[in-house]
């Protein structure tokens, strides 16, 4: 994740934080995320390595903090969706208080919507199948990390996609940067 190397930059360049990542699409198969994290904590402590999970829970329904409580001083990243640690914890709440029926998406989710959501729900086979996945949303919310014209019409485009108005919200890094230095440093992997 893009976003992750940016705030994590210096740290990761000189070699005291060592990243691996996980398959995007894993957030569409949530139950799937634990096992694929599994291997990766259970190679860190065979070889000693402290680990730090950028990882919301993810709709993983308290799993992965089932997870990480196996491992001690395993920490992970505040919140429900990185939707929330993009937004920060008040202003998704607000978000969600507002209107509850929202998709969000991050700019990584925006520039490959297709793929992972489209594609990945099978939408490019069974088209019709949109309203019954997405017919409680009321609107798209797209949180963007950069100004990037194509990423907004790459947004713009999900929401045609899925037939709803876009809402164009741009958080930056914000609260990313401030919570992955923080909970790095207490989690000691830095």
């Amino acid at each position: 994740m893009s976003e992750l190397r940016a705030v994590l930059g210096q740290v990761a360049a000189s070699g005291a934080v060592e990243m691996r990542f996980l398959p995007a699409n894993l957030h569409n198969r949530p139950e799937g995320i634990v096992p694929a994290l599994r291997e990766h904590l259970d190679g860190a402590r065979e070889q000693g390595r402290e680990v730090f999970v950028a990882y919301a829970d993810c709709g993983t329904g308290g799993a992965l903090d089932r997870l990480l409580a196996e491992h001690p001083g395993v920490g992970r990243l505040p919140g429900a969706h990185c939707y929330e640690f993009f937004a920060g914890s008040d202003a998704f709440a607000q978000l969600h208080d507002e209107e509850p029926g929202t998709f969000y998406l991050t700019d990584f989710l925006a520039k490959h919507f297709r793929p992972l959501v489209w594609e990945g729900l099978g939408l490019d086979r069974h088209p019709q199948l949109r309203d019954d996945y997405f017919g409680a949303y009321q609107r798209v919310v797209h949180l963007s990390q950069v100004e990037d014209d194509a990423v907004l019409a790459a947004a713009v485009a999900a929401a045609a996609m899925l037939g709803l108005p876009l809402e164009h919200r741009h958080t930056g890094l914000g609260f990313l940067a401030e919570a992955i230095p923080v909970a790095v440093r207490t989690a000691g992997v830095a």
